[in-house]
C-alpha cells in the first residue's frame, strides 16, 4: 500500500509539472510570450526592450503553439547581420562585441523589391503594424486646382500721382494757408502767397507792353510787334506759374499786385511742408507735396517659383486687420522686371481704388491673386516628401507593399497639390506616417546595397559640405576594414 501511494504521487508531481510548464519550458496549450519590433519584424527577443535599429519600444506578440507540423515552404535565411553594422554577416547564428544577437535576412528579403529611386527601396507592412503607426492612404483625385495663391502686401503712394509746389522765382513768404502735414486740399485751393521782385517787374512790363499796344491801336498805327511784345510778356508770367486768372485781372484792371498766390495743382493730402511766414525761398525751393491717395499701390512680394502664375490685368483682393470684414479689390498692374536677392521675391504692384482713403500707406495686409483654375491629379499637400532634390511620394500597390515614386508637382492651394507627373488617377499614396515608411525605405535600400551590391537606377546626388577644411569622411573601404571597431563603438556613437 505504501509503495502504491508513493506511485501515485509522483505519477501527480509529473501531470503538476506539466501543466505549469516547470524547467523553462511553456506548458501545453499555452503561448510563448516574445516582443518585436512594429518596423523591424525580423527584431525579436524574449523580453521588453528598444529595437537597436530604430529604438522603437518593441510591442508584447503572443505567439501561439503550432498544432500540427508546418509544412508550408518558409522563407529561406541567407545570413545574418549584425545590428548595429550591416557590413558585419554571419553565415551562422552569432553575437556581436556588444552580445546582441545577429539578424536573420531572409531569401528575397535584400534583392527582391527593385529599386526605382536612387536611395529608396520598396517596404512591406503588414495591416496590424500599419495600425500601430497611423499609416493612412488617400487616392488620386481630379480636383480643381490654382486659381489662387496668398502673399503678403504693403500699401504704398502711387507714384504718380504726386505732385510738388515749387517756386522758380526768388521771393519772401508773405502768408501760409495750409499750414500743416495731413491737411487734405482741393484742386485750386490756396497754399500760400509770396512777394518777388522780379515777379512784380515783370507785371509792370507786362502792362507797359498793353498800354503800347492800346496807345498805338488808337493812332491807327497799330504794328504785329506790338501784340508780340504782349504775348512774349505774358509767356513770361505763365513760365512763372502764373495763373491765367490772374493775368486776366492784370490785365483787367491796370494795376500790378505786389503778393502771388500759388494755388493747389490737384486734390488730395499734404505730405510736405517746408515753408513758414517771413521765410525767403530761391528759385527751385519745393516748399509743399501733394499726394492723391484717391487711387493707391499695393506692393506684394512674390516669389520666383511664383512668377509663372502672375500677369498683369490679373485680379487681385486685399483684406486688412484693421477692417476683417472688408476686402479690397485691385488688379495687377505692373511685374518688377528685377529680383530681390535678399528676399529672393518679385515686387508685384497692384492699384486699388480709396475713395474713402481707409486703405493708408505703409499698411500691411494679405493679398490674394486670383487666375482661372483647371483640373489636374491631385493628392494631399503632406503626402509630398521633399528630399531636397526630388518630390517623393509612396504607393500603396497592395499586400502591405509601399512603392517610392518621384513626383513633378504643379501649383497648390495649401491642402491638395497638383501632380504633373509620376502618379495615375486612383492610385493610393501615403499620407499619415510616411516619414517612417521613408525611413525604413532609406534603410533597406542601404542595406541592399551594402550587403548585396544591388546597383541604383542612377547614383545619388552628392555634395560635400562646406568649409573646406572639414575632416574629411572615410572611405567605404575604411569602414569594412575596421567593422570590429564599429560595432564596438556602435552605441556610443
Amino acid at each position: 500500500v505504501a509503495v502504491l501511494a508513493a506511485l501515485v504521487s509522483s505519477l501527480a508531481s509529473v501531470v503538476a509539472a506539466r501543466k505549469l510548464g516547470l524547467g523553462g519550458s511553456p506548458a501545453a496549450g499555452q503561448a510563448a510570450a516574445v516582443y518585436q519590433c512594429p518596423m523591424h519584424p525580423s527584431v525579436v527577443q524574449d523580453h521588453p526592450g528598444d529595437c537597436p535599429i530604430c529604438g522603437m519600444k518593441l510591442v508584447k506578440v503572443d505567439k501561439p503553439k503550432p498544432s500540427a507540423p508546418v509544412t508550408s515552404s518558409a522563407p529561406k535565411v541567407l545570413f545574418y547581420r549584425s545590428p548595429m553594422d550591416p557590413k558585419q554577416t554571419s553565415a551562422t547564428p552569432r553575437k556581436d562585441e556588444m552580445g546582441m544577437d545577429y539578424l536573420p535576412v531572409y531569401e528575397g528579403e535584400a534583392t527582391s523589391d527593385k529599386v526605382t529611386v536612387p536611395g529608396l527601396s520598396a517596404v512591406e507592412i503588414d495591416p496590424a503594424r500599419q495600425q500601430l503607426i497611423g499609416l493612412k492612404t488617400s487616392p488620386v483625385e481630379v480636383r480643381s486646382v490654382g486659381g489662387a495663391f496668398r502673399t503678403v502686401g504693403r500699401v504704398a503712394v502711387d507714384e504718380t500721382r504726386v505732385r510738388h509746389v515749387n517756386v522758380k522765382v526768388p521771393a519772401f513768404v508773405e502768408r501760409i494757408y495750409v499750414d500743416y502735414i495731413g491737411k487734405k486740399v482741393n484742386k485750386g485751393d490756396p497754399l500760400f502767397s509770396l512777394y518777388s521782385p522780379e515777379l512784380l517787374s515783370t507785371q509792370e512790363e507786362y502792362l507797359l507792353a498793353l498800354k503800347t499796344r492800346d496807345d498805338l491801336a488808337k493812332l491807327g498805327s497799330s504794328r504785329g510787334d506790338d501784340n508780340d511784345l504782349v504775348a512774349a510778356a505774358r509767356r513770361k508770367l505763365e513760365l512763372w506759374d502764373i495763373p491765367a486768372a490772374e493775368m486776366d485781372r492784370i490785365e483787367r484792371t491796370r494795376t500790378p499786385t505786389k503778393t502771388l498766390t500759388l494755388r493747389s495743382p490737384a486734390t488730395g493730402v499734404v505730405t510736405k511742408k517746408d515753408v513758414v511766414e517771413g521765410m525767403k525761398l530761391d528759385a527751385g525751393a519745393m516748399p509743399y507735396e501733394i499726394v492723391d491717395l484717391s487711387v493707391v499701390w499695393v506692393l506684394a512680394d512674390v516669389y520666383e517659383n511664383e512668377l509663372r502664375l502672375v500677369k498683369e490685368g490679373m485680379a487681385a483682393n486685399l483684406t486688412l486687420a484693421a477692417f476683417p470684414n472688408r476686402e479690397f479689390k485691385g488688379k495687377v498692374v505692373f511685374l518688377d522686371p528685377l529680383l530681390d536677392p535678399q528676399t529672393r521675391t518679385v515686387k508685384v504692384r497692384i492699384t486699388f481704388p480709396n475713395p474713402t482713403g481707409e486703405l493708408r500707406p505703409e499698411m500691411f495686409g494679405e493679398v490674394v491673386l486670383l487666375s482661372a483654375p483647371h483640373e489636374a491629379n491631385t493628392i494631399p499637400l503632406e503626402a509630398v516628401i521633399d528630399s531636397g532634390t526630388e518630390k517623393i511620394a509612396f504607393v500603396a500597390i497592395g499586400e502591405g507593399k509601399f512603392v517610392p515614386r518621384v513626383l513633378k508637382i504643379g501649383q497648390n492651394d495649401g491642402t491638395r497639390v497638383e501632380v504633373v507627373s509620376g502618379l495615375t488617377l486612383g492610385e493610393q499614396v501615403v499620407t499619415h506616417a510616411n516619414f517612417l515608411v521613408d525611413s525604413e525605405s532609406r534603410l533597406r535600400a542601404s542595406l541592399a546595397t551594402v550587403t548585396h551590391g544591388v546597383p541604383s537606377a542612377k547614383p545619388v546626388e552628392s555634395a560635400r559640405v562646406l568649409p573646406a577644411t572639414a575632416p574629411a569622411m572615410p572611405s567605404e573601404q575604411d569602414h569594412a576594414a575596421h567593422g570590429h571597431d564599429h560595432g564596438a563603438s556602435g552605441p556610443g556613437r
